[in-house]
């Protein structure tokens, strides 16, 4: 009985230090002046993909940890004060989205979803199933998801593997279906890896990350920023890597100016993931439709690199230039504080980031 009361007295103090952890953390982010930087939600492990409900429910797919969650602030304090756990034991769940009130789950080989979900948070109904015809390779099997502006379902099949012709045409594309499953198209292909896309404001255009291959070396290839045009389209893998790379193994005979040339390249092994186009009102006028890209970061490099939120600025509806929004992540001594994951702008014009490192959901506001 002793025990049993110590362990409860110390509860508070325990949720005190855990709290305290992340406010030490948060003190060595780097923000623009003006921009404040919190804790939206924590005790979210390994929290990934980010999709927002209704009534302020943001929806969290995950990866290895197998669930989804959702968080809500109840009370409109600037803090998830709700969490619940929708689902658990999927296969790397990492796409979430939501329309109508269902919410749409990408897993390795399917898509599921979760009927009338607001309604029952707290006791989460037996998923459907839309889609399971994906392949269940683990290697670049995770998927992002997201409706389009045409209202179907967009996601991408990976790569398995870090360099290879893949044998099916599935393997390394772009794809789209109906939100009931039908009229499944493979829309581009030659993408290796890709956990991120939004379509830009006015225009409509699809803009999606790229992970290059590994091992070419620290500076090889460029991870890219793509944009989708057309139905067919390559995109170079695994014969270019980074818009101007050959591939030394399987390039011959082929030339990178056959395939899509990027939008924007970023530096080799930053693995840029999720991104999305500024449409709010809070941040100042120069961010309005801009590009905010979360870069997860480098895991094979000499010298890390990456572990941070940039913003790529658009002219004439076209990437020209790329600056750091948040970094601090990755410290001078190599120490990595938390790995930036996806991005969602919430209805007042504030930015939530995910950390699947650290298991949090930040939340950027501007107060000028």
């Amino acid at each position: 009985m002793f025990i049993i009361k110590v362990i409860l007295l110390l509860m508070p103090c325990l949720a005190f230090a855990q709290s305290g952890n992340q406010e030490d953390i948060l003190k060595k982010l780097h923000l623009p002046a003006g921009f404040k930087l919190s804790i939206f939600a924590d005790n979210v492990p390994n929290a990934r993909s980010l999709a927002l409900g209704d009534n302020g429910v943001v929806f969290v797919g995950t990866g290895a940890e197998g669930k989804i969650y959702a968080v809500q602030d109840s009370n409109n304090d600037g803090k998830a004060d709700q969490r619940y756990v929708i689902a658990k034991d999927l296969t790397m769940p990492n796409g979430v989205t939501y329309k109508n009130g269902t919410l749409y789950v990408a897993e390795i080989s399917r898509i599921i979803r979760f009927d009338r979900i607001s309604e029952q948070l707290a006791k989460p109904p037996k998923p459907a199933v839309v889609y399971d015809q994906f392949p269940t390779d683990k290697h670049h099997g995770w998927k992002y998801l997201r409706f389009g502006p045409d209202n179907k379902l967009y996601t991408t099949v990976g790569a398995p593997c870090n360099v290879c012709e893949p044998e099916k045409p599935i393997y390394s594309s772009l794809v789209r279906l109906n939100a009931d499953g039908s009229d499944f198209e493979i829309l581009a292909r030659g993408i290796r890896s890709s956990v991120g896309f939004d379509w830009q404001p006015q225009t409509d255009a699809l803009f999606f990350t790229e992970n290059g291959r590994d091992y070419l070396g620290d500076d090889q290839p460029h991870d890219k920023l793509n944009q989708w045009t057309r139905r067919g389209e390559h995109f170079g893998f695994p014969y270019c890597h980074g818009g101007d790379t050959p591939d030394p193994e399987f390039a011959a005979g082929k030339q990178c100016d056959e395939f899509t040339a990027p939008a924007w390249t970023f530096n080799a092994h930053l693995a840029p993931l999720g991104m999305r186009f500024y449409r709010g009102k809070q941040f100042p006028a120069e961010f309005k439709q801009q590009l905010f890209v979360a870069q997860h970061g480098s895991w094979n490099r000499s010298e890390a690199h990456g572990y941070r939120v940039v913003l790529v600025k658009f002219k004439q509806n076209k990437p020209v230039a790329e600056q750091v929004f948040i970094d601090g992540w990755l410290t001078k001594k190599g120490d990595v504080l938390g790995r930036p994951v996806d991005i969602l702008e919430l209805p007042d014009g504030s930015l939530l980031i995910s950390d699947d490192k650290r298991g949090v959901i930040y939340k950027v506001e501007y107060h000028g």
